[in-house]
């Protein structure tokens, strides 16, 4: 087969093995030189050269933690995230439910932590969608409320915890009715809503998605569905149900078709919907310590058979008794087997929104991974935000702690739990970077790894090339139309050797909140290109 390069001159190109780099090229998918324009036309006379036009390159974004098809739904249906109060959220499903017939209607995104008034009511929904299901998800998705076709459909819906007859739905009641409303969605709905999730990442710059689904999230038809679909974003499939048994695991995996078994393996809920397992009660619901759905022998016998087993675990854990819960079971797992054992298969936690620094550096110490969301910050964050409303100004200001986790040696790996947050790299980047808590935050230069190098090592890519343009490296990159580039410290503690030229740090687009986000041109995953505007 003939061998196929492309030269790409006249650029900025991110690569920390030549900082000043304006020129790549690359082989059959594969990037073979870095450097500046003029030896790369000498070196490859033959090459395809396209043209940048100044243009900045980086490494393709992975996104730790997705659900597709619910993004795709969120895309294709109404979004309710914009919605400011009861009256405006209700307004979009009118207006949606008036023009569109679907079986159900499917949307996400109220956030009533910021309203002056109350989430509707079951009645309210019927008077805006009259006769139709509708399911209306938590932005935590951890909620949700229904209208009265959809509570009528769902069996022993009445006597499942976290029921209730005329507001939102938690806990498993929200498992059963969600369970229901997913039966309704037709395999159209379900695949056009992965095409316009996929193709939506691409358009921001992601070449790869972590999909984290599970019996209560997507469902094994939806997981296997969106796992057999060709499209240029990569999806590795984590599938979160519990195993006791080594043999149990491998046999898991090998009949949902994942890649590993964790993500969304729920320990505990979500703080907008009180159902996080706390240590202390919720500020806002005395006595109220949220949701437990897994206590530490589980946990633990799940580690120790993946770990035997060979595959990848991992838990939601948002709470910090949920956390506490996590660390006992991985403490017990390595006191059995080794640390090194349990090291080698990188298992991880997704958010661990309230782990301490001590509980960070054993966690470390085992090679757990921390996947969280930075954007959870921007949304919730702060003195005054969802945090401190659910826990109090004092344990709110603890949360996401980024910089002292990654302080410990613990892996950070960043996403966006789309469609919780939006699919927003730079965003996220930012979210990162100016944190609400001072010290939290790390410098762009670290938020840029962990959604990049730090992902790819997340999904269990360990060859220190992928999420890099170097020499050897996946052809997996981004073009953007980006202004200024700057080389810059972490806000709350300057390091003058990294804005130093002579410490030959690739620079970066600025950070801060008021700077212009870079626009994606092109999208290029193992050289294939999978967006182009």
């Amino acid at each position: 087969m003939p061998v196929s390069t492309q030269l790409l001159v006249d650029g900025r190109i991110y690569s920390p093995s030549a900082p000043d780099a304006t020129a790549m090229a690359v082989t059959d998918g594969t990037v073979v030189w870095i450097g500046e324009d003029r030896p790369g036309r000498a070196l490859h006379p033959d090459a395809e050269v396209i043209e940048l036009d100044g243009a900045f390159v980086t490494p393709g974004f992975v996104d730790t933690h997705v659900h597709v098809t619910a993004l795709g739904l969120q895309l294709t249906g109404p979004d309710l995230s914009g919605a400011r109060n009861r009256n405006e959220c209700l307004e979009l499903l009118r207006r949606f439910a008036s023009e569109h017939d679907d079986a159900v209607v499917w949307g996400q995104g109220w956030d009533d932590s910021t309203w002056p008034d109350t989430a509707p009511s079951t009645a309210d929904l019927d008077a805006a969608a009259p006769g139709r299901a509708v399911y209306l998800s938590r932005i935590d998705a951890h909620s949700a409320l229904c209208s009265t076709p959809l509570r009528a459909a769902t069996p022993d819906l009445n006597a499942a915890t976290g029921f209730t007859p005329d507001g939102a739905l938690s806990a498993d009641a929200h498992h059963l009715v969600r369970d229901q409303a997913r039966s309704l969605l037709t395999e159209a709905q379900r695949a056009q809503a992965r095409s316009a999730a996929l193709d939506h990442c691409a358009a921001q710059g992601i070449v790869a998605v972590h999909e984290c689904g599970g019996p209560a999230i997507g469902g094994l038809t939806d997981f296997r569905e969106l796992l057999a679909l060709s499209h240029g974003v990569e999806v590795r499939g984590y599938w979160g149900e519990a195993v006791t048994t080594p043999e149990e695991a491998a046999d898991l995996l090998a009949r949902t078709g994942a890649h590993a078994l964790g993500g969304d393996l729920f320990v505990d809920g979500a703080l907008g919907s009180r159902t996080a397992a706390l240590v202390a009660p919720y500020h806002d619901c005395a006595g109220h310590h949220g949701n437990r759905y897994l206590d530490t022998a589980a946990v633990a016998a799940h580690v120790r058979a993946c770990t035997i087993a060979g595959i990848q675990a991992g838990f939601h854990v948002i709470g910090d008794d949920a956390i506490r819960t996590a660390v006992a079971a991985f403490e017990s797992v390595a006191a059995e087997l080794g640390g090194p054992a349990v090291a080698a298969r990188g298992h991880r936690l997704e958010h661990l929104e309230m782990v301490t620094p001590e509980q960070a550096a054993l966690l470390g110490s085992w090679g757990v991974i921390a996947s969280m969301q930075p954007v959870f910050d921007a949304l919730w964050g702060g003195t005054d935000g969802m945090y401190a409303q659910r826990l109090g100004a004092e344990r709110a200001l603890r949360m996401n702690a980024f910089a002292p986790i990654a302080s410990t040696g613990m892996s950070l790996a960043f996403g966006s739990d789309a469609p919780v947050t939006a699919v927003d790299p730079w965003a996220m980047l930012r979210a990162a970077v100016n944190h609400h808590t001072p010290g939290s935050g790390v410098s762009p230069r670290a938020a840029f790894s962990a959604a990049t190098r730090g992902a790819w090592r997340a999904g269990g890519v360990r060859d220190g090339m992928a999420g890099t343009l170097t020499p050897g490296a996946p052809a997996s990159y981004v073009v953007w139309d980006a202004d200024e580039l700057v080389v810059a410290a972490p806000k709350d503690s300057v390091q003058r050797w990294s804005t130093d030229p002579r410490s030959r740090v690739p620079a970066l687009p600025r950070l801060e909140d008021d700077a212009p986000a870079p626009v994606c041109r092109r999208s290029v995953h193992r050289g294939v290109t999978v967006h182009e505007a």
